[in-house]
């Protein structure tokens, strides 16, 4: 039998620790924990519960985040099937990415920025992007750890006045376990007490085990490297998944060569973008850790979500972790503030990006429409909406996107390339959530300069009564 992962904690000495080192478990409960601590190759269903169970009850610092969500997302990616990329499709995504830079140079005024044309498979997608995704999604495992901490501080409370233990056999607990619990004397808020510091570690890690399942699951389904319209790939390299642009190919009925360059003019284009807009990922980054500073916890779907779970059946748990609902079921109002900018800034984006692609290949590719309708019809149910909608709860708008595009395009009409363009240059500058509600609005405000208000002229008029000389001081 292969050893366990070595991620994996010795539950049962876990459980002893919280009930006391005289505790003895029932036997139906360590036939369970010794299960969990089985062989771990003997089913890829087998090595990904082990790998969620032990994030729950392991060290909860950032390094170990990014270790186990990394290694999960990596047996979700083995577990739905994998292939390794050869050295022609490696070279069939330099020519495509060549020919792209090429073909986006005359649409827009941003210099490319050069780096490597990258050929991956999803497992060296997931490698290469978990960094800026741990990074990305701190703010919201903190977040989440500090709600779960908060909702067990008011389960506390509310067990202050009477201290009873509840009917534990009815919660589910097994029958010489509660004798025990209540041999000891225990009330059920020493109870809790106990367990605060690893359900404050179970928090945390429940949102680590929910991002490797999920990166692991966009892995399957990216086709470039940063389409899920975050930065989340280093060194500015453009990146081709060609496994994915296959299956995506075949789908469409259409030349795989063709599907590849006009994924590679998608991916170089907004790799350009966020290389020559260097706000925009500290933008993002704001908006996501926004979100997560106001984190709630639902307890309601999380308890719902337990009691039906049977944990005798893998695939079960596996569903529970993969679609555990962990927030509020109602954003705060400083989330919507934050999901509405987090909206507004992603449109932006792919907007800009659906207009340079569009001008880029329209000559080029026969199918450039059919494509580009493909891609729309993609992003309803794709990568960036699966990474938002299970990250931070947001629903990627198809009509936001369509208003950005149309604005970009507004910009472009009324002073060329260098309006739109420019309309990156700083974050206040930008179009604003208003703005895409009110295209031809922003575009004449930034076609002409506002006009000077009363106060700007008084000023002016206060600085030319001083001429060249500037104005004496008072004498005393």
């Amino acid at each position: 039998m292969a050893d366990r992962d070595e991620q994996l904690p010795d539950f049962a000495a876990l459980l002893r620790e919280l009930l006391g080192p005289d505790a003895q478990l029932p036997p139906e409960m360590e036939q369970f924990l010794a299960a969990m601590q089985g062989d771990a190759e003997a089913s890829p269903q087998a090595a990904l519960l082990q790998q969620q169970l032990g994030m729950l009850f392991g060290d909860g610092g950032e390094s170990a985040r990014l270790a186990g969500a990394t290694d999960l997302a990596r047996k979700v990616v083995a577990a739905a099937g994998e292939r390794s990329v050869t050295e022609g499709a490696r070279r069939d995504v330099q020519s495509a990415v060549d020919v792209a830079r090429l073909w986006i140079d005359p649409v827009t005024s941003f210099d490319s920025p050069g780096g490597l044309a990258r050929a991956w498979s999803r497992a060296e997608w997931v490698e290469a992007t978990m960094p800026s995704w741990v990074e990305l999604l701190e703010p919201v495992a903190s977040g989440v750890a500090s709600a779960g901490s908060a909702a067990m501080g008011k389960q506390l409370d509310a067990l202050g006045a009477s201290g009873e233990l509840p009917d534990l056999a009815a919660l589910g607990l097994p029958e010489e376990l509660t004798a025990r619990i209540g041999a000891q004397g225990m009330s059920m808020e020493g109870l809790l007490r106990q367990f605060t510091p690893v359900l404050e570690r179970v928090s945390a890690g429940l949102f680590t085990a929910q991002i490797g399942h999920a990166v692991g699951a966009l892995a399957a389904d990216v086709v470039s490297g940063t389409e899920v319209g975050l930065p989340v790939v280093p060194d500015h390299s453009v990146t081709l998944l060609p496994a994915a642009i296959d299956e995506f190919a075949g789908g469409l009925g259409l030349e795989v060569a063709e599907v590849r360059l006009y994924l590679a003019v998608r991916e170089a284009a907004r790799v350009r973008l966020f290389t020559q807009v260097p706000w925009l990922a500290a933008n993002l980054e704001a908006g996501v850790r926004d979100y997560g500073r106001n984190i709630t916890i639902d307890t309601d779907a999380i308890e719902s979500a337990v009691s039906s779970v049977d944990f005798a059946d893998a695939e079960a748990m596996q569903d529970a972790f993969a679609q555990a609902q962990l927030f509020g079921r109602a954003p705060t109002p400083a989330q919507q503030a934050a999901l509405t900018r987090l909206e507004t800034t992603l449109a932006l984006v792919e907007g800009w990006v659906d207009l340079i692609t569009d001008q880029a290949v329209t000559a080029h590719l026969p199918h450039a429409a059919a494509l580009g309708e493909a891609v729309r019809r993609r992003r309803l149910g794709g990568p960036a909406q699966k990474a938002f909608s299970g990250f931070v709860g947001l629903q990627l708008s198809p009509r936001r996107l369509r208003d950005a595009r149309n604005l970009w395009a507004a910009l472009e009409a009324a002073g060329g390339v260098d309006l739109r363009d420019g309309s990156w240059a700083h974050p206040d500058l930008a179009p604003s959530t208003v703005d895409l509600d009110d295209p031809l609005g922003y575009v004449d405000r930034r076609r002409a300069p506002a006009a000077p208000d009363a106060m700007d002229a008084e000023i002016d008029s206060l600085l030319a009564s001083f001429g060249d000389e500037p104005p004496s001081a008072p004498s005393a």
